[in-house]
């Protein structure tokens, strides 16, 4: 670029008294033009984004997120499950985020990607993200503890910071689609990813079942994760006289539902 210079406007007279001069002083501006084409440039058009069901032979890009906290024991059966998955891998981007473990969660996820991605690989997946972060959360993992009604108010916020570090760092724009898979989950359809994205709706939430045997002997199960739900009208008076931090959560269910007018059905 050729600049006039500071010092030197083009107005400036000749030293001849004569009239001044039209031609500015040349100085030399050394930074680099700026080329519209250049790759440290991005444009990303969201507006033409639409969904591809995948029995037309679409193939979204699918994101699948899973926080993870002292979870090295659930590891093994985790990748088995989403090696089973029908929708083909090289269209799935999996990302985790590791934050205050007391196991060895990071050395056994490491070594189960690295088996998941070897070259020789039959099951591998676009790309995996592994992210570390703790936020000093020492709430105990123990069942009663985690799903004790007092717990949940700080257990649900450090939750929520956890996912929002996981999603904003992970997510992409060529992402069409999120799924949130908890690291326990011990049985699944292979076309769960399918199942789901055939509704075609922007939030979809699956019904979770649970099964287990009890200090009796007898045999449990049920419904499980009342993580959403539609609210009664007397939950939406209720949050209308509650502070904005107050935080409504499963617990003790059927509490919830006198105290809060919950209704616990699944939403889509």
């Amino acid at each position: 670029f050729l600049c006039s210079s500071a010092g030197d406007p083009p107005t400036t007279p000749l030293g001849n008294g004569d009239a001044p001069s039209l031609q500015p002083s040349e100085l030399h501006n050394p930074h680099e033009a700026l080329i519209v084409e250049s790759p440290t440039i991005g444009y990303i058009d969201l507006d033409n984004a639409s969904y591809t069901a995948p029995n037309t032979g679409g193939r979204d890009r699918i994101l699948i997120l899973t926080p993870l906290r002292d979870a090295a024991a659930y590891l093994d059966r985790y990748f088995r499950l989403l090696s089973e998955l029908t929708y083909m891998h090289q269209f799935i981007d999996l990302a985790f985020l590791v934050g205050d473990c007391k196991d060895d969660t990071l050395k056994v996820l490491q070594d189960e990607v690295k088996r998941l991605q070897a070259p020789s690989g039959l099951f591998r997946f676009h790309s995996v993200t592994i992210i570390q972060k703790d936020f000093g959360d020492d709430l105990s993992q123990t069942v009663e503890e985690r799903h004790s009604l007092k717990a949940q108010g700080t257990r649900r916020k450090g939750i929520g910071r956890a996912r929002n570090y996981l999603l904003y760092t992970a997510l992409k724009p060529e992402h069409r689609w999120v799924y949130w898979r908890d690291v326990d989950i011990v049985e699944h359809p292979a076309t769960v990813i399918e199942d789901l994205m055939n509704h075609n709706r922007d939030i979809i939430v699956p019904n979770i079942w649970f099964h287990r045997t009890g200090t009796d002997g007898k045999e449990i199960e049920g419904r499980y994760d009342y993580n959403s739900w539609q609210e009664s009208w007397r939950g939406r008076r209720l949050r209308s006289r509650l502070g904005k931090d107050t935080i409504l959560a499963e617990g003790a269910w059927c509490k919830l539902s006198e105290i809060y007018g919950l209704s616990p059905s699944p939403i889509a």
